[in-house]
């Protein structure tokens, strides 16, 4: 009994963890894309500056983070579940959490040059044809991104594939 009541202790919290750095990823990307869309239509590229600057320390001090705890408590989870890692679930789930990874370290990168390229639009406006078209770039990872976030809760959620 002891035996059965540390194991849902472990997976209690191994759960919580997990559900609250989901939140972590989803509340902090929707904010950042929220924020950086809404300035960029601004113009004021002071203020897109400073909140790109501000963008960056976010997904660095929120996202990354998240993002280890995700893979390190999905990992225990699948362990403590007995799920199959060669399962059709986690095939899907890993797929679209990579795919989220991928459209992700760019838009990390992107966020550095919009803040460059604002800052240079300050002193020399021809690098507004730069700034845009790296804030078109960094849209078109962000919706993808956004709704595979969408995909991977629909799967932690409703499990509608074999887990073992």
């Amino acid at each position: 009994m002891r035996e059965w009541l540390a194991l849902m202790d472990n997976y209690l919290l191994l759960k919580l963890l997990h559900v609250l750095s989901a939140t972590v990823l989803m509340g902090t990307g929707t904010g950042i894309a929220f924020f950086m869309f809404m300035v960029s239509r601004s113009e004021n590229f002071a203020a897109i500056s400073l909140t790109a600057k501000h963008v960056i320390l976010a997904d660095w001090v929120f996202t990354t983070p998240a993002v280890l705890v995700q893979c390190i408590t999905g990992v225990l989870l699948m362990q403590v579940l007995g799920y199959s890692y060669s399962s059709i679930w986690f095939f899907w789930v890993a797929s679209v959490f990579i795919l989220i990874g991928l459209c992700w370290l760019p838009v990390v990168y992107i966020q550095y040059r919009l803040k460059q390229c604002a800052e240079t639009v300050l002193e020399d406006e021809s690098a507004l044809t730069d700034f845009r078209r790296w804030m078109g770039l960094w849209m078109m990872l962000g919706v993808p991104a956004f709704l595979a976030m969408l995909v991977v809760f629909w799967l932690m959620i409703f499990k509608p594939f074999p887990v073992l």
